[in-house]
């Protein structure tokens, strides 16, 4: 049983690092540069986080490309996500929508995890 744990946990970690690097270079310009959802200052990808609306703790919306978007350091970390201006940037209906579906219980398979993880290592791929 402790194999399908640990299994489970990788499995998570990978999905978040490959989703994580898929959420910072999407919007990318050419030089590899992309804005902050929230305050709008720009930033080299790899100098940004993945910042989420509603919390990773959140399953049925931590891989939700509405919910995810690339966040300077300062607005994710030290102004603990901006999530007022984050939703307010998402507009009223979707940032509702995010809210209601983020307190729905979800519950991924270690193969839809992968298949998560096969998708987007595919789309990374394609921006190289």
């Amino acid at each position: 049983m402790w194999d399908f744990f640990v299994k489970r946990s990788s499995l998570i970690k990978k999905l978040d690092k490959i989703f994580s690097l898929y959420v910072r270079q999407k919007d990318a310009d050419h030089g590899g540069y992309i804005s902050c959802f929230t305050c709008g200052i720009t930033k080299h990808w790899k100098e940004v986080d993945a910042g989420h609306f509603q919390s990773r703790g959140k399953y049925a919306t931590r891989w939700h490309e509405d919910n995810v978007k690339p966040q300077c350091k300062r607005c994710n970390g030290f102004r603990g996500g901006e999530q007022y201006q984050f939703a307010l940037n998402l507009g009223k209906d979707l940032a509702d929508e995010l809210v209601f579906l983020s307190n729905q219980s979800a519950r991924f398979s270690n193969e839809e995890l992968l298949e998560k993880i096969k998708h987007y290592t595919n789309l990374v791929d394609l921006m190289k």
